[in-house]
């Protein structure tokens, strides 16, 4: 039988996604394949982690496309970006967790296009005047990988609704992102 890499990958990123303290072994197993196997493909935890963020980057780099972020007003473009990370949040929560362990300065040129155009959709709100000003882009990104994060592990965990996904991210990031006009 042929080495199916998609397939090892997705089963240690499902894994790894509930259980980020998963051994070798548990991987291989989660992967049908021995541990030898899985040593042979990936030499150790660290070039296993490398393989997962290419993943984890091919999968954003999907849902970015996805949300069409140029399009209608940032705060729906937000929304669709919001919807359309939830099947990968858990995966990504795991990434960002793992990325900070392990990349310390060096960061992923692929991190860097995907962050950039978010931070694009954000700069877009503030000039529409849909988005505070008062916010930078990069901590507004930091604040929803914080969020997809943060609302992955409460449905994982049983806290929270999968259903409630979308809204939880969308309410908390929109309801301290909206530009208030001050009272007289």
């Amino acid at each position: 039988m042929a080495f199916d890499r998609d397939h090892v990958l997705r089963c240690a990123a499902d894994l790894l996604s509930r259980k980020a303290t998963a051994t070798q072994d548990e991987i291989a197993k989660a992967a049908g394949i021995s541990r030898a196997t899985l040593h042979r493909h990936f030499a150790g935890r660290d070039a296993l982690i490398h393989a997962l963020e290419e993943l984890g980057l091919r999968q954003l780099q999907e849902v970015v496309d996805q949300a069409r972020l140029d399009d209608g007003s940032a705060t729906e473009a937000l929304v669709r970006l919001v919807e359309a990370s939830h099947p990968v949040a858990s995966f990504l929560a795991f990434l960002a967790t793992e990325n900070q362990l392990f990349e310390g300065e060096q960061i992923n040129e692929g991190w860097e296009r995907i962050d950039a155009r978010i931070a694009a959709l954000f700069m877009r709100g503030q000039e529409s005047g849909e988005f505070r000003i008062d916010l930078s882009p990069a901590w507004l990104i930091e604040a929803f990988y914080g969020l997809v994060s943060a609302a992955a592990w409460a449905i994982q965990s049983g806290k929270t609704a999968p259903r409630d996904y979308t809204a939880m991210i969308t309410g908390l990031m929109l309801g301290g992102l909206e530009r208030r006009t001050p009272q007289p």
